[in-house]
């Protein structure tokens, strides 16, 4: 498993899981994403994106649209899509690195810390009330400092060792025929013939 910037070819598959997930799409460019990919299968098993947003006294550096396919989660693959934007986050020149979202239990353990909306950048204030809004009602600010970010040892190691597990199928209906019975040719205990 690794991770690597997206191909512009990719855009219509990002549009479609970011659809499916129900995430942000708002300023949508491909080459702003990460792709984390299986080396023997060369599948796609998540995705994230960095978003730089300018207009106030500095650019501000959000983590947005990050999402794992269901046969990929709890694997760590969301953990490397994260580090790998906090990587590019650091590389660029941000010491601080933004998130608003639900899942800031999730973020927590790398290091992410909930601060208060008017603590955020301006450019995101306005950013948190349009997604609380449109898209996650229950979404908070984190920030994490790219030198404090950290991937804890079980994510490493299970995402060294990430396979894609069997999605949840839905158990099929049962029918009369399921139980030796043709319901054309059934006769009922208590059909009354009309």
């Amino acid at each position: 498993m690794y991770v690597r910037d997206a191909k512009n070819r990719e855009e219509v598959w990002l549009l479609d899981r970011i659809e499916e997930m129900g995430l942000d799409e708002t300023a949508f460019r491909s080459r702003d994403y990460v792709v984390a990919i299986d080396e023997e299968s060369h599948k796609k098993a998540g995705f994230g994106r960095i978003r730089i947003h300018k207009g106030g006294d500095e650019p501000v550096c959000e983590l947005t649209s990050i999402g794992v396919l269901p046969e990929w989660r709890n694997q760590g693959v969301g953990a490397h899509v994260i580090e790998r934007l906090v990587e590019y986050a650091g590389d660029e020149g941000f010491d601080t690195v933004y998130s608003l979202t639900n899942a800031s239990e999730y973020l927590a353990q790398f290091g992410f810390e909930r601060i208060e909306p008017a603590q955020l950048p301006d450019p995101l204030r306005d950013r948190l009330a349009t997604k609380q809004e449109n898209i996650q009602p229950d979404a908070v600010p984190l920030r994490v400092t790219a030198d404090r970010f950290e991937v804890p040892g079980h994510l490493r190691r299970r995402f060294k060792q990430a396979s894609a597990g069997e999605p949840e199928e839905p158990e099929p209906e049962e029918g009369p025929e399921d139980f030796g019975i043709d319901p054309d040719e059934a006769t009922y205990k208590y059909d009354t013939g009309d």
